[in-house]
């Protein structure tokens, strides 16, 4: 398997010792394969290259989530697994960090997502991806309450954003997407 982590700083990487794991960052103190900024493009990597990419908390930061989207398809596989992680819009780590330039719904991604409303009607890109999940809080540890909460949530992403989550906001949401090419 070939794995790209983007923005990968100094967190436990994904995959398996033989798999091919290469990292960016633009940081160059946490090791990475490539120190670059990944709001430069293209990225340094190779077109059509990867099974699986992630970026945990790392779109918030990009200048251009379209691009950057565009970028991410440009180098996957076809049918490639994306899994990105985001601060959830009204979780106060959305806020707190002065690097992020975005913030996220659960319907933020559906501009990407082929045969959403969104994507269909805005057409903001041509990069078609599958929607497999969306979760909150899927990598975080969960209090009783949470716990009582967050099964609900994503069982009803949109009704908990619109009707609930200013009284009881998540933390994150995990995005689970595939390539379609």
């Amino acid at each position: 398997m070939n794995i790209l982590v983007l923005g990968c700083g100094k967190k436990e990487r994904p995959g398996n010792p033989d798999d091919n794991v290469i990292t960016i960052d633009i940081n160059d103190n946490v090791g990475a394969d490539f120190v670059h900024n990944l709001d430069i493009y293209p990225w340094p990597v190779e077109e059509n290259y990867f099974d699986i990419i992630w970026l945990d908390n790392v779109l918030e930061h990009l200048d251009n989530i379209i691009r950057s989207m565009e970028e991410i398809h440009r180098v996957a596989k076809p049918n490639a697994s994306v899994t990105i992680i985001v601060p959830y819009f009204r979780s106060i780590w959305a806020s707190l960090d002065p690097t992020h330039k975005h913030f996220f719904t659960v319907d933020t991604l559906s501009y990407f997502i082929d045969g959403h409303i969104y994507h269909d009607r805005y057409a903001y890109s041509k990069v078609k991806y599958k929607l497999l999940n969306k979760e909150f809080n899927k990598y975080i540890d969960k209090s009783w309450f949470r716990r009582l909460v967050l099964p609900w949530a994503n069982k009803y992403p949109n009704f908990y954003e619109t009707y609930f989550s200013h009284l009881y906001p998540m933390e994150d949401l995990t995005y689970e997407l595939e390539v379609l090419k």
